[in-house]
């Protein structure tokens, strides 16, 4: 129900956007030209989850294209680096793989920031393996919590000690850093508390830094979004998972189907309801609303359902009356 509410609001601020950009005459402005009829200007800046970050940075590329005279910046602390700026005020937008959490929403109210979330496009959180791994395309959740829980630190180094089919060969984890949304939705749903993983593995807030690690150890395994494995599709492969009901792979249609569990999620974006006040934050929110299937094709990640974007269309309907 909060981010129902949340979203609500999104979509009013930028419906009032739109109503102050009719003329005198009453004909409809473009949603990308401010509300006096000059062209848009002014500074966007978005930060946090590395796993959003490609799909915003299409959208902000491609808006500025439509509106150089905006600028915005996308820079990646990952989803709670990205949350510790804004709740500060020192970002308009900030990018999350998980939802914001109870703590941090307490430290943006006590600095009078009013988070506005938005989903804009789901993912399937990948188990990735290097090509000349030939011992195994799948497993289990609880496989992947004998290589992952806490107990294993130190202890579980060997393939073979996942299952005794696999080779006697040395085991070497990636993934993302305890700033990441992505670890702590991993964490949660493989090892069945947030935050909960050895510490002996090799973490980083950069994907591309698992990917490289992946790439170069026969034996190793990391963990981050399905974005990154299409984009880099011959260095590294993703596994399938079995949550309970039999293998399957990470890809749009499984997240869609919800065949894909536990590992399939929605991402965010949230909106400081302050800046979704100036024309450009407002026009931006929009501008991806009305484009995001291209958005999301162009990134390479997975769009919104039907059933989410037949949500978002009667909260517009909500709002508007019809």
């Amino acid at each position: 129900m909060k981010s129902r509410t949340m979203r609500l609001m999104s979509l009013l601020a930028v419906l009032a956007l739109l109503l102050a950009a009719c003329g005198d005459g009453g004909a409809e402005e473009p949603a990308t030209t401010a509300a006096g009829g000059g062209e848009l200007e002014g500074d966007i800046v978005i930060d946090g989850s590395s796993t959003v970050t490609p799909l915003i940075t299409v959208a902000a590329e491609d808006f500025q294209i439509e509106n150089p005279g905006v600028r915005v910046t996308v820079a990646t602390s990952g989803t709670g680096g990205g949350f510790e700026k804004f709740c500060v005020g020192e970002t308009d937008v900030s990018m999350a793989s998980r939802p914001i959490s109870e703590e941090e929403t307490g430290i943006c109210e006590t600095n009078a920031i009013e988070p506005v979330e938005f989903i804009v496009a789901n993912d399937a959180l990948s188990v990735i393996v290097n090509p000349g791994n030939d011992w195994t395309t799948c497993l289990t959740v609880e496989q992947l919590n004998t290589m992952w829980g806490p107990e294993a630190e130190g202890t579980i180094n060997i393939w073979n000690q996942i299952d005794p089919a696999f080779p006697d060969q040395a085991m070497n984890l990636f993934g993302a850093g305890s700033d990441s949304g992505t670890f702590d939705y991993f964490t949660d749903e493989i090892n069945g508390e947030e935050g909960v993983i050895r510490t002996d593995y090799n973490p980083s807030e950069d994907d591309n830094v698992t990917i490289i690690g992946v790439e170069g150890d026969v034996g190793a395994v990391g963990f981050l979004g399905l974005s990154y494995v299409l984009e880099n599709e011959g260095r590294i492969i993703a596994l399938e998972v079995d949550g309970g009901n039999g293998c399957v792979a990470p890809s749009a249609e499984t997240v869609i189907d919800g065949s894909y569990v536990p590992l399939g999620r929605p991402l965010f974006v949230y909106f400081k309801a302050e800046s979704l006040q100036r024309p450009e934050v407002a026009a931006f929110a929009r501008y991806y609303a009305d484009n995001q299937e291209s958005i999301t094709q162009t990134a390479l990640f997975i769009p919104l359902s039907d059933e989410q974007a037949a949500q978002q269309q009667a909260e517009l309907d909500e709002i508007t009356g019809d």
